[in-house]
């Protein structure tokens, strides 16, 4: 068993945490989040190009900005450069190359317009595409999207809470929330410095980051208040000491192997599956870090706060 003083180096890393929160909600006001289509509601088309098709996406912008310049605000138009592999006719297994074009806040005339103009291009340099997909998403279902998201987020906090509160006690499920808000303040601003879109997949990813990052830290606690029940002399500090010191390796192990499968997924998963695996990696990153070195320094202070109390009190 390691002899590591985590509760010593509270201030240090406390520090850390509250600059990376700050300068996270910071980037969120200042920058702001990229919400995905989901969230918003557009149109998306996606154009897939033969190969050996070059169509870069300057050329692409340049082609679909007079499309759309003909009301202010101007929409909001994101280009994703996409590839894959086919099985083709002639060559068999071919990679092939593609664009996904998301436009926000565009006119259905404008819609439309865009909709022709890339489906069957008039202007040298752009291709024409040999498949064509077209995903439109109204606001209505993205206003109800956005508000099932945050009900989904705020029930997880919620159950979390109860949960811990009813295992053990409420400070418990105080020093865990606040653990799980951080991972997910740090993510969200990872995702805006980024530019990465938030979507369904992401909210997916964060839900398993606040799930993964509970079930992290009630294996520590529960090694806490099994010491706490124990050794009644020793110093509450040393106590929380020896159970995260006892739980290191499994918080290591468990955050290992579920960082290899990420890190695989991220690599190998395209475009469609990146904003996914950055969220699972940084959450699982950020959650293996507050289990060590937030969430057991709230609660050492919650719990030598209630014990001068209940002194003053006698």
């Amino acid at each position: 068993m390691t002899r590591f003083d985590f509760l010593g180096k509270a201030k240090i890393f406390g520090t850390l945490s509250v600059v990376l929160v700050v300068a996270s909600v910071l980037a969120m006001v200042t920058i702001g989040l990229r919400p995905g289509i989901d969230f918003t509601g557009g149109l998306q088309l996606t154009m897939w190009y033969p190969d050996g098709a070059v169509l870069s996406e300057g050329a692409l912008r340049a082609y679909i900005a007079p499309l759309l310049a003909d009301v202010s605000p101007t929409p909001r138009v994101y280009v994703q450069s996409v590839t894959t592999e086919r099985d083709l006719p002639a060559q068999g297994r071919a990679t092939i190359v593609g664009k996904i074009v998301t436009v926000q806040g565009a006119t259905d005339e404008q819609e439309d317009r865009l909709r022709d103009a890339l489906a069957q291009p008039q202007a040298e340099g752009i291709p024409q595409p040999t498949e064509f997909s077209v995903t439109d998403i109204g606001a209505q279902v993205s206003r109800e999207i956005v508000d099932r998201a945050w009900q989904a987020i705020l029930a997880a906090l919620g159950a979390m809470v109860v949960y811990i509160a009813w295992r053990f006690r409420l400070r418990y499920g105080v020093a865990a929330v606040v653990a799980v808000v951080h991972d997910v303040v740090i993510t969200l601003g990872v995702f805006t410095l980024a530019g990465l879109e938030i979507n369904l997949p992401v909210i997916a990813a964060l839900l398993t980051v606040i799930g993964y990052s509970l079930n992290d830290t009630i294996v520590v606690f529960d090694r806490v208040r099994e010491n706490l029940r124990g050794a009644k002399k020793a110093p509450v500090w040393d106590k929380i000491n020896q159970a995260v010191n006892q739980t290191l390796s499994r918080t290591l192990l468990t955050a290992t192997t579920t960082l290899i499968p990420v890190v695989i997924l991220l690599v190998f998963g395209g475009v469609p599956l990146r904003e996914f695996a950055v969220a699972l990696l940084v959450g699982v990153i950020a959650g293996t870090y507050s289990t060590l070195f937030v969430a057991n320094p709230v609660l050492y202070w919650w719990t030598t706060a209630a014990e001068r109390a209940r002194a003053r009190r006698r």
